[in-house]
């Protein structure tokens, strides 16, 4: 069953939070993060993206980085931009984008759990994301990046958190530049802690790493660098719980630089084999079903529809991205891995089908393709099977900001 505590939150002053509050470190790069903090000293960026302070003739990944993570950090806590909670609580944590809502408990859950698989996994991590991570936590004492958990929903548990929103005032509720909303109540009754502590403890009997597992491994590892000098807090690791009911995974796309030395009728007449194809025009296909795709060449697009024969019914052989990759870009594009092949890209669903279109018509890209969202059964599945996704292919939306709610290992 699932061990998660509450814990004494680094957290901001309640009138810092939308300065404070950022978008994920691993979504921006660093020129976009020193655009992003420009003009704002409170923006955590300046903790989680440090080289921003930095000469831009600093590796990003070299110790100078991360002391002056841990500097900025500190310098955040005297200038009482932020304070570390007095008890430990939980927190809830809203998110509305769209008109469309969504809740999490905002918990720190057991690196033990995560290591015997209690915690699921359904992504391969990379070393050198891995060991960034384990340098940042390290050096300064502070797990900032969540990890983002789901669960199958609990109607007991839905109501407890459902019911606290509605009785208690949050501490934090500002809509973000992007127009996201996001709401914090902290749970500070000791009653409650404990009833939510125990429902997840017997009746929810595993968690799944939605987004974050290079952010989960690195918790793990660097606890197991600390050897004797293990903290209690190190046990564990920041995290958002999500019910599956409440979760939305959008389509998660992809743009080929060539057609592997093809040209345009033999590249079509080359997928009919495994794909049955209609000519849409202008207009953009966005996947409605399971199976169909959408294609994008030459301002043109094109819809296409799996035929027989071009998956199976096992929880990965499903799933679109295993079809589009096995049937159409390892045969006909020759892209055998699409981790480590320069020649595609991945073009998250947030950012829309008009930008498949602007990599394409700039000549950047040849071709791209639009998928159908994975659900939330097909992750669960998948993870329970102890198999591994294809790279690339879940995109949650909307972020949980780095900031709010910190855990830090060293007590």
């Amino acid at each position: 069953m699932s061990i998660i505590r509450p814990f004494k939150a680094l957290r901001p002053q309640a009138q810092f939070a939308k300065q404070v509050a950022s978008r994920p470190y691993d979504v921006l790069n660093s020129a976009e993060a020193k655009i992003e903090a420009e003009g704002n000293s409170k923006s955590f960026l300046h903790i989680t993206k440090s080289e921003i302070d930095l000469n831009n003739s600093v590796d990003i990944h070299s110790s100078a980085v991360y002391e002056q993570a841990k500097e900025n950090l500190e310098a955040f806590i005297k200038r009482d931009i932020l304070f570390k909670e007095s008890k430990d609580c939980y927190y809830i944590y809203q998110l509305i984008m769209n008109g469309k809502s969504q809740t999490g408990l905002v918990a720190v859950s057991s690196v033990d759990d995560y290591e015997n698989d209690i915690i699921k996994k359904h992504e391969f991590t990379r070393p050198e994301k891995e060991q960034d991570r384990i340098n940042h936590i390290k050096t300064s004492g502070a797990q900032t990046g969540n990890v983002f958990l789901a669960y199958r929903n609990n109607v007991t548990i839905d109501a407890l958190i459902e019911k606290w929103k509605t009785t208690k005032s949050p501490a934090y509720d500002f809509v973000a530049d992007d127009q996201i909303q996001h709401t914090v109540w902290i749970v500070t009754d000791n009653d409650t802690v404990q009833k939510i502590s125990s429902l997840f403890e017997t009746e929810i009997p595993f968690t799944y790493i939605a987004d974050g597992h290079h952010r989960a491994a690195s918790a793990a590892k660097v606890r197991k660098a600390l050897g004797n000098k293990v903290t209690e807090a190190s046990n564990y690791f920041l995290t958002t719980l999500f019910p599956s009911n409440q979760l939305y995974i959008m389509d998660y796309n992809r743009v080929v630089k060539d057609l592997n030395g093809l040209d345009e009728k033999e590249f079509i007449t080359a997928i009919q084999e495994k794909f049955e194809i209609k000519i849409v025009g202008k207009k953009a296909v966005q996947p409605k079903q399971l199976h169909q795709f959408g294609m994008y060449m030459n301002k043109t697009w094109y819809e296409l529809s799996s035929k027989e024969g071009t998956f199976t019914n096992d929880p990965i052989g499903i799933l679109d991205v295993t079809i589009i990759q096995e049937n159409l870009l390892d045969p006909v594009l020759n892209i055998k891995d699409q981790r480590t092949d320069k020649r595609i890209d991945f073009i998250g669903g947030i950012r829309g089908l008009s930008e498949l279109e602007k990599r394409v018509d700039s000549g950047e890209m040849k071709v791209a393709f639009s998928l159908y969202p994975v659900t939330i059964d097909q992750l669960f599945d998948i993870a329970d099977s102890g198999n591994v996704m294809p790279p690339k292919s879940t995109w949650f939306e909307p972020k949980l900001r780095d900031g709010l709610l910190t855990h830090l290992i060293y007590e």
